[in-house]
């Protein structure tokens, strides 16, 4: 009789943790900037992109709302993360395989591109130079649309695109050899 209530506590205990973390998950959702997720698979290398999408509603992001000369997530709400599964060559630097948080620095004429080996950060706050595997410049230009949600992508050929309201940038992923 002991044994079936000690069952009975545990099930409704474990009952309670599932609903709980089923409802965590359909709050990030619910989010205003809603979680996102890129794999795309080359051959035997994997990139995986998870990030949150702010939309524009209207407002300047560039200079603004993202200021230049500044770490921004690229995204919202949790640090963008970035992850290979082989050793890669970004815009020809080597990048060790493993999972890193995506920043980047936004500037008028050109991005830096940041790769930092803490992974789960809470935006930018707690970000550290320091902790940078690998850091890339690349130019920005014009998006050939409006886009209203930021969208990151990964091509066929391997180069990730990062856009938001007017601007697009991109930097290019190979398997290291």
């Amino acid at each position: 009789m002991r044994f079936n209530k000690i069952m009975m506590a545990l099930t409704m205990v474990l009952a309670i943790f599932a609903s709980t973390a089923l409802q965590a998950q359909d709050n990030k959702a619910q989010r205003p900037s809603p979680p996102k997720t890129v794999v795309r698979q080359l051959d035997s290398l994997s990139i995986n992109v998870v990030y949150n999408a702010p939309s524009v509603k209207g407002r300047s992001i560039w200079g603004a709302l993202v200021p230049y000369g500044k770490v921004w997530r690229t995204g919202a709400n949790e640090a963008t993360t970035f992850e290979v599964n082989k050793s890669v060559i970004i815009e020809g630097q080597k990048l060790a395989a493993g999972k890193y948080s995506l920043f980047t620095i936004p500037g008028e004429k050109e991005w830096t591109v940041i790769f930092n080996k803490e992974a789960s950060q809470w935006g930018a706050y707690s970000y550290k130079k320091e902790m940078d595997a690998l850091r890339v410049s690349v130019k920005p230009g014009k998006s050939k649309l409006f886009v209203e949600q930021l969208a990151i992508d990964v091509s066929e050929k391997g180069e990730v695109s990062v856009a938001w309201e007017n601007v697009q940038i991109s930097f290019e992923v190979k398997e290291a050899k």
